[in-house]
């Protein structure tokens, strides 16, 4: 029975922690496209932008409600301190009693305004339009922000292996440098010289260590988790997307001029302008209605207590101390600096493809030129070890090669996750939408 409970116990207590640290690393463990997917339903911004599409929907109700009859009712019970009368000649007659009872039910419609109440049912529909576009606009966006956050992270993650493995070649290099000196083969300056480099390959790995761990509380912001949740990202293949390599820049700028939301958005404000011109001039002209209802007033003293109406009429603004053809102008001058932000966009588009563009095409190069590097950096390093156990070479000799092999394995790491951003950059660019492309 001892037995048994001693078992029970080791079980306890070697594990179960370990299945705990099983799940919670399967749980904390997130690929590019399922951030992406996460990120673009849960983010905070992407949410702002959804309310801000539908309090743009119940505007298109409200325009939309001045199309349609205005029906009110209403019901009311009336107490008079004196009963109205009225002098007849010498008498005083009675007109209505003291209290009564009144109710009635009337409808309003405009029947024609010169496009007024069309055209801003109009306009605000155009607006909704803009509003859903700025919800792709968002998603986008936060998208292209989690995609630099996840290879800043993936980066990040291959800066400490690479300062991890700096620290380690240099220790290595310290227990033989300590050995060479006990036996009087180098010197105590040599020996030095190693501890000194080791303690700043110490301290640029704790640089890159609060660097990914900056990173992995980008990640949870954009996720709208909480900043302390621990972050495992997967890697991604150099070659997930070659966007760049299927076009030229030229291309790229006419698919951007066709694909861009924020051009599709500024057309449509466009559009909601022109409409908005169409209801402020039509103050200059009348308004014509037509109104009827049926109302009931409880007085015995009136020959019908109900009786029904209709109404004909029109209304016209005869004077206006100038604000309506202020109101024109001004709808004139938003049109005008509308076309102006238009052109100023697309040429801020077209240099934002061509920077992605070079981005991309540099950082490939980068990537063919610094491969290389690294397997030759390892070799001058093996040599140049052998040199120095040998007592041919010398403590810096090995120095410098550690150094260049960690300068070689930072270059090719950083030219890579430098042409991810930029391909993803490259992609937003010319209007590509990110989520969909990253599965």
């Amino acid at each position: 029975m001892k037995r048994i409970f001693i078992m029970m116990c080791a079980f306890v207590i070697v594990f179960i922690p370990f299945m705990k640290s099983l799940a919670g690393n399967t749980a904390d463990r997130i690929t590019l496209s399922e951030g992406l997917k996460i990120a673009t339903e849960n983010n905070r911004l992407v949410k702002i932008a959804f309310s801000e599409r539908d309090i743009s929907y119940e505007d298109t109700i409200i325009s939309r409600s001045k199309l349609l009859p205005n029906v009110n009712a209403n019901i009311s019970q009336t107490f008079l301190f004196r009963q109205p009368g009225a002098h007849m000649g010498t008498q005083q007659v009675y007109t209505s009693e003291r209290s009564y009872l009144s109710y009635g039910i009337n409808a309003y419609q405009r029947i024609f305004s010169f496009g007024a109440d069309s055209s801003q049912y109009e306009a605000s529909k155009t607006f909704f339009d803009a509003k859903k576009l700025n919800v792709d606009l968002i998603k986008n966006i936060v998208a292209l922000d989690f995609i630099n956050a996840y290879f800043d992270a993936l980066e990040s993650e291959k800066m400490v292996a690479v300062a991890q493995k700096e620290v380690e070649r240099l220790e290595s290099h310290l227990n033989v440098a300590r050995n060479l000196f006990n036996e009087g083969v180098i010197t105590k300056n040599d020996l030095l010289q190693v501890e000194v480099r080791l303690s700043d390959a110490r301290q640029r790995l704790l640089t890159f260590k609060n660097t990914r761990a900056i990173n992995a509380s980008r990640i949870n912001n954009i996720l709208s988790r909480p900043l302390s949740s621990e972050v495992i990202v997967e890697d991604v293949p150099v070659n997930a997307v070659s966007a760049g390599d299927l076009m030229t820049l030229e291309n790229a700028w006419a698919n951007a001029e066709k694909q861009r939301v924020e051009l599709g958005m500024i057309d449509r404000e466009l559009k909601a302008a022109e409409l908005e011109e169409t209801v402020k001039k039509s103050d200059y002209f009348p308004k014509f209605f037509v109104q009827g209802g049926y109302n009931y007033t409880e007085n015995r003293y009136q020959l019908h207590e109900d009786n029904w109406s209709l109404i004909v009429g029109v209304n016209m603004n005869i004077f206006s101390a100038g604000a309506t053809k202020a109101e024109v102008l001004k709808v004139k001058y938003k049109k005008e600096r509308l076309l102006e932000q238009r052109n100023k966009l697309i040429d801020d588009i077209k240099l934002e493809v061509e920077k992605n563009y070079r981005d991309m095409k540099n950082a490939a190069e980068k990537i063919n030129v610094t491969k290389d590097a690294v397997g030759q950096a390892e070799e001058n390093l093996r040599i140049n070890k052998i040199r120095y156990e040998e007592g041919i070479g010398t403590a810096t000799d090995v120095l410098d090669a550690i150094t260049l092999l960690t300068t070689a394995e930072t270059n090719y790491y950083r030219a890579m996750y430098e042409m991810k951003k930029a391909e993803a950059g490259f992609m937003y660019a010319i209007g590509q939408d990110l989520a969909p492309a990253y599965k």
